[in-house]
C-alpha cells in the first residue's frame, strides 16, 4: 500500500515538474521585446550658419531600429515621427510619417526621414548662442511574427530630447535612444504571466 502511494507521489511530482517545466518553456518561446528606436542622424539646414543653403527649412533625420527578438520578426504600421519646441511641446515644427515594412529577427533596419518645418517656429527655439533643443517623438504599432502566426498589434510611443549646434546637427556624435516614459513592454507582461502560470502550476496541480 505505502510503496503504491509513494509511486503515485512521484509521479505526482513528476508530473508537477515537467508541467512547470514546459509553462516556462512557453513563456520563453513567446515572450517579445519591442524593437530598439534610436535617432542616427538630425539635420536643419536652417540653422547651420556655415551654409550658404539657409532658406532650405526641411529637416533631414536617420532612424535606427533593431529587431533584437532571435526567431520572431516584426510588422510596423506607419512610423511617425513629431519634432516639437522645447520644453513643453507646445508647438510642432514638423511631422514626418515613414511606410510600414516588415523586420525579419535580429535585423536592423535604417531609415531616412525627411520634414518640412515651420521656419518661425524654429527660430524662437533657438537660444542666443546659435543653439537649440527639439523634442522627438516616435509613435507606431508592431506585430510580432511567431512561426506562422501574428500578435496582435502592440503600440510603441518614445521619444528623446535633441541638442542642435550651430551647424544644424545633433550635438551628441552617439545615437540618441527613444525611450518611453510609461510602461508598454509587452516582455514585462509576460515574464509576469509566465512567472505566475508557473508558481500556480507548482502549488496547485
Amino acid at each position: 500500500m505505502s510503496e503504491n502511494a509513494g509511486g503515485c507521489c512521484r509521479c505526482c511530482c513528476s508530473f508537477i515538474f515537467t508541467l512547470g517545466l514546459t509553462s516556462l518553456f512557453m513563456w520563453l518561446s513567446l515572450r517579445t521585446s519591442n524593437p530598439k528606436c534610436s535617432i542616427e542622424g538630425f539635420y536643419l539646414p536652417a540653422l547651420d550658419k556655415s551654409s550658404n543653403n539657409r532658406n532650405n527649412t526641411t529637416l533631414q533625420f536617420q532612424l535606427k531600429l533593431e529587431n533584437t527578438n532571435k526567431d520572431k520578426g516584426v510588422y510596423y504600421d506607419d512610423v511617425n515621427v513629431t519634432v516639437y519646441d522645447f520644453p513643453n511641446r507646445s508647438h510642432i515644427i514638423g511631422t514626418s510619417v515613414i511606410g510600414r515594412f516588415y523586420q525579419g529577427h535580429k535585423k536592423t533596419a535604417h531609415k531616412n526621414g525627411t520634414a518640412p518645418t515651420d521656419q518661425k517656429v524654429v527660430s524662437r527655439a533657438v537660444f542666443a548662442n546659435g543653439s537649440a533643443v527639439f523634442r522627438v517623438d516616435l509613435v507606431t504599432a508592431v506585430r510580432f511574427k511567431i512561426i506562422a502566426w501574428k500578435t496582435k498589434r502592440h503600440k510603441i510611443a518614445v521619444g528623446a530630447d535633441v541638442e542642435v549646434n550651430v551647424n544644424g546637427t545633433k550635438v551628441n556624435k552617439k545615437n540618441i535612444k527613444l525611450s518611453s516614459s510609461g510602461s508598454n513592454n509587452v516582455s514585462y507582461y509576460c515574464c509576469c504571466v509566465g512567472i505566475l502560470l508557473y508558481f500556480f502550476v507548482l502549488i496547485f496541480a
